[in-house]
C-alpha cells in the first residue's frame, strides 16, 4: 500500500500541499493542464527552488490576471465537473475540500451552504491550490494519508471580515475533532485551505512515521519566513510495511503482607468479573522481612478506576502502583473444531506470516469431557487432531491467513500462562 505521511512541523496550506506534491515528483505540467481545464483564462502555474533556514525546498505560485468576484460553492462545483482533464476521482477528493470549507464558513457566519462566499478561498490561487492538491496524489498512487498533529500558530490576522485570532474561525471550525500540536509561532500556520485538505484526505493521526519504505520525499516552502525554523512541510510517500501487532495495556501492581489466601482468591474473582485482561501474585519480600505477595492486574486503560476500586475495596491496601505498557500479540479469532463429542470452542492465534495455531478453550473442552465421560486430556487432543487435519469448521475465517496445518504437539494448552503478553488464556 502506497501511503503518504504529512509532516506538518510547521502547519499546512494549500501552497505548500502543492510544492511538496511537485517536489516529490508529481510532473507540474499535469498540475497546470489541470488548473487550465477549469476555464479560468490567464492561469499560469510557476515553481521554482527555495531556501527555508537553510533547506532546499520547492515554491510555487499561481499567476493569473486581477480578479475581483467572490465565488460561491455552487460556481466552484460548476467549474470542477465541467474539466474534461480532472478524473472523477479527483473531481470528488476536489469538492469534499471545497465542502468541508464551505460547511465550516457556513456554521461561523450562520448562514446556509450556498449563500456562502468564498473569500480568500474562492480566488483563483486558492482554487489552483486545492484542484492541484486532489490532483497531485491521485498521480503519485497515494492509497492512504497520515499526518502529525497539526500545529496553528497563534497571534492576529486580517481577513475579508476584519482582524481575528489565529487560527481564524473557519480554519478552528475546519480543525474540529484534529489532534493539534502546539508551536510557539506568531503567525497563521494553517490556513483554512490546509485544514480542510487535512480533513478531507487523512486517514490516520501520529505524532511519528508509520511502518514504512520511503521511496520519495517532497519540501513544500511556506511563504513567510519564520524565526529559528524552517517553514515548510515535508511529505514522505513511500510503501507501508508490516505492522507488528501490539497494544497498549495497563499493569496494576500492590504488595501486601497481611492478606489472606481466602481473600487473594476473592479479590482475583472481582478483579476478572469487573473487566481485568489477566490478575496473577508473585511472592516478594517486605519490609522487616516479612513475606507477601504483589498482586499485578493486566487491565485496559478504560477500566483501570474500576479496577482499583475493587482492588481497594477488596485487599485494603493503602497504594496501587499503575504503569502503561505494551504488549507484542497475535491476531486472535473465535474458531470452532469438530470432535467425536461435539464441537469445542477455540481462539485462532497467527502473527505476521506464521502459521495459524489453534488453542481449545479450557471451558468448553471441560464441560464436553463432563458431559460425555470422557478425560479432558482426550477431549483437548481431540481438538487439536481436528484442527490439525480436518478443514470443517462452523466458523468462516473471514480475513483470517490461509490455516496451515502445523503438526507441533509441543503445547501444553493447559498450562500456557504468560501473564499479559499475549497469551492464549487471554479473557480480553
Amino acid at each position: 500500500m502506497i501511503v503518504a505521511y504529512l509532516d506538518c512541523a510547521t502547519g499546512i496550506s494549500g501552497d505548500m500541499t502543492l510544492a511538496a506534491l511537485i517536489d516529490a515528483g508529481v510532473d507540474p505540467q499535469k498540475i497546470q493542464e489541470a488548473i487550465a481545464s477549469l476555464g479560468i483564462d490567464g492561469v499560469e502555474l510557476r515553481v521554482q527552488p527555495a531556501n527555508k533556514s537553510g533547506f532546499r525546498t520547492t515554491q510555487v505560485f499561481i499567476d493569473h490576471p486581477p480578479q475581483h468576484a467572490h465565488r460561491h460553492l455552487s460556481d466552484i462545483r460548476k467549474m470542477i465537473e465541467a474539466s474534461e482533464v480532472i478524473t472523477p476521482a479527483q473531481k470528488e477528493t476536489a469538492l469534499a475540500i471545497f465542502q468541508a470549507i464551505g460547511v465550516a464558513e457556513a456554521h461561523v457566519h450562520g448562514m446556509t451552504l450556498e449563500d456562502v462566499h468564498f473569500h480568500e478561498v474562492g480566488a483563483i490561487d486558492s482554487i489552483a491550490d486545492i484542484v492541484g492538491a486532489a490532483v497531485g496524489f491521485s498521480l503519485l498512487g497515494v492509497e492512504r494519508v497520515i499526518c502529525s498533529p497539526v500545529p496553528t500558530g497563534h497571534g492576529k490576522i486580517k481577513i475579508a471580515h476584519g482582524i481575528c485570532t489565529v487560527p481564524a474561525p473557519a480554519t478552528a471550525e475546519i480543525l474540529k475533532g484534529i489532534p493539534l500540536a502546539e508551536v510557539d509561532v506568531e503567525s497563521e500556520l494553517t490556513t483554512p485551505t490546509g485544514a480542510a485538505i487535512v480533513k478531507v484526505m487523512v486517514d490516520e493521526f501520529r505524532p511519528g512515521l508509520p511502518p514504512m519504505m520511503i521511496e520519495k520525499i517532497g519540501y513544500g516552502a511556506g511563504s513567510r519566513t519564520l524565526p529559528g525554523r524552517a517553514n515548510m512541510l515535508r511529505l514522505l510517500i513511500g510503501e507501508l510495511t508490516p505492522e507488528k501487532e501490539l497494544d497498549e495495556v495497563t499493569l496494576l501492581e500492590t504488595n501486601l503482607d497481611d492478606v489472606s489466601g481466602e481473600i487473594l482468591g476473592y479479590a482475583r474473582k472481582k478483579l476478572m468479573d469487573a473487566g481485568a485482561l489477566d490478575v496473577y501474585t508473585t511472592s516478594i519480600q517486605m519490609k522487616k522481612d516479612r513475606p507477601g505477595v504483589m498482586m499485578s492486574v493486566i487491565a485496559n486503560p478504560s477500566d483501570v478506576d474500576d479496577l482499583e476500586g475493587v482492588l481497594f475495596q477488596e485487599t485494603g491496601t493503602l497504594g496501587v502502583r499503575r504503569r502503561t505498557i505494551h504488549r507484542s500479540v497475535r491476531r486472535r479469532e473465535e474458531f470452532t473444531v469438530r470432535t467425536p463429542w461435539g464441537d469445542v470452542l477455540g481462539k485462532l492465534g497467527w502473527r505476521d506470516a506464521e502459521a495459524a495455531r489453534f488453542t481449545p478453550e479450557f471451558d468448553s473442552c471441560a464441560e464436553l469431557a463432563e458431559k460425555s465421560g470422557v478425560s479432558l486430556l482426550d477431549v483437548y487432543r481431540a481438538a487439536e487432531a481436528a484442527f490439525l487435519f480436518d478443514g470443517d469448521s462452523d466458523v468462516e475465517e473471514s480475513d483470517t491467513p490461509e490455516v496451515t496445518r502445523d503438526h507441533d504437539h509441543s503445547h501444553d494448552h493447559s498450562h500456557d500462562h504468560d501473564h499479559g503478553d499475549g497469551h492464549h488464556h487471554d479473557h480480553g
